[in-house]
């Protein structure tokens, strides 16, 4: 992959992964530092990505598992957040739907949350979300299905916007 290519790939690439990490673990901010992470190293590793079939999960997968270092760091007090120094950008406030739908993403167990974005935001397909979590692919239904079920019912009982669970 040549220089033209990867900018290619990040431009195309970077708010979708980002959107779809941002999901995964709930603060934008993290989700655009470990993408943006998670980009430099694919650079790094360009030739290995012009050889695989999707090089946008081998990124999102890189971010995801960034973010989770990041987490387990900091709550282990090993070190404080990473935060970015540069100045703010603005940015659309989110819908009120939008809100209630990643709070509620936030209180679902970590591998329902994780499938019902890979599957319903990223839309990777039942079999290529399990090849990437690395769980068969029963699991994955049964994740969703749990998750689609907790996530309905965590809409309808905080928010009273039953509407918001037809979105994942």
């Amino acid at each position: 992959m040549d220089e033209r290519e990867f900018d290619d790939f990040y431009a195309t690439s970077f708010q979708r992964i980002t959107g779809q990490v941002y999901a995964m673990i709930g603060s934008r901010d993290e989700a655009e530092e470990c993408v943006q992470e998670a980009f430099v190293r694919a650079w790094a590793h360009r030739r290995k990505l012009e050889r695989s079939e999707h090089p946008e999960a081998w990124v999102r997968t890189t971010a995801y598992r960034l973010a989770v270092s990041r987490w387990r760091r900091t709550t282990r007090g090993r070190r404080p957040a990473d935060r970015a120094v540069g100045a703010a950008t603005e940015t659309a406030a989110p819908s009120e739907s939008h809100v209630a739908l990643v709070a509620a993403l936030r209180r679902l167990p970590e591998p329902q949350r994780q499938a019902l974005v890979l599957h319903h935001i990223a839309d990777l397909s039942v079999h290529d979300v399990a090849r990437e979590v690395g769980v068969p692919e029963g699991t994955i239904k049964a994740r969703l299905s749990r998750g689609r079920a907790a996530l309905a019912a965590l809409l309808t009982d905080d928010t009273g916007y039953q509407e918001g669970a037809s979105h994942v």
